[in-house]
């Protein structure tokens, strides 16, 4: 039995728990590009920040593994202004690589020291300016994007009030991405379940 080839399109959200294969199945939609034109470019858009050794070494090593499977992938680390980035890089012959929006939305919940000044409803609004942004820069993309999520909605009610909004805001991010997105896919285990669209 042979497998069809990974196909690409316009626009693909991928969901999934902790190591359920979500960058995975980024990364082997972004090599399936990269293979099928020699013109083709991947960019990679990380989101993460570094803000301990542990983080540290766990960006160090998906940046080796990226390299070996995506030897010409180029990346751009940008923890807010994903949306500029992608109005930016978006091209026909690029695929651009968001991993992952969950840690984007921490970005904005959860600002540096120097900005804890700021409120809660002043952070809620600022994410919603940049959601809508993000939601934009989907639809009026030219080349295809994949953006990668965590989907953490399906365990206990957090105790916290802070955790339960967290939770809260990335299911709504997550419903909106999914609703601009060609297909959305939930990874489970390694194997992907089609939510939206085809394979």
């Amino acid at each position: 039995m042979t497998t069809s080839p990974m196909t690409i399109v316009r626009s693909e959200l991928i969901l999934g728990g902790q190591k359920s294969g979500k960058s995975s199945r980024a990364e082997q939609l972004a090599e399936a590009w990269s293979l099928g034109d020699p013109q083709h470019e991947v960019m990679m858009i990380a989101t993460a920040q570094a803000w301990d050794t542990e983080m540290k070494v766990r960006i160090e090593q998906h940046r080796i593994m990226r390299q070996k499977k995506l030897p010409r992938c180029q990346t751009i680390e940008e923890t807010i202004e994903i949306a500029q980035v992608i109005e930016q890089y978006s091209d026909p012959k690029r695929l651009l690589l968001i991993d992952c929006l969950t840690l984007w939305l921490s970005n904005y919940l959860s600002p540096p020291a120097e900005q804890h000044n700021v409120s809660s409803s002043e952070l809620a609004a600022s994410f919603l300016q940049a959601q809508s942004a993000l939601i934009t820069a989907i639809h009026n993309g030219i080349g295809p994007i994949v953006l990668v999520s965590n989907e953490i909605g399906q365990g206990v009610i957090p105790l916290g009030a802070e955790t339960r909004n967290f939770v809260d805001q990335l299911g709504l991010l997550n419903q909106a991405v999914a609703q601009a997105c060609e297909r959305v896919i939930l990874m489970v285990a390694g194997c992907p379940l089609y939510i939206k669209g085809t394979v």
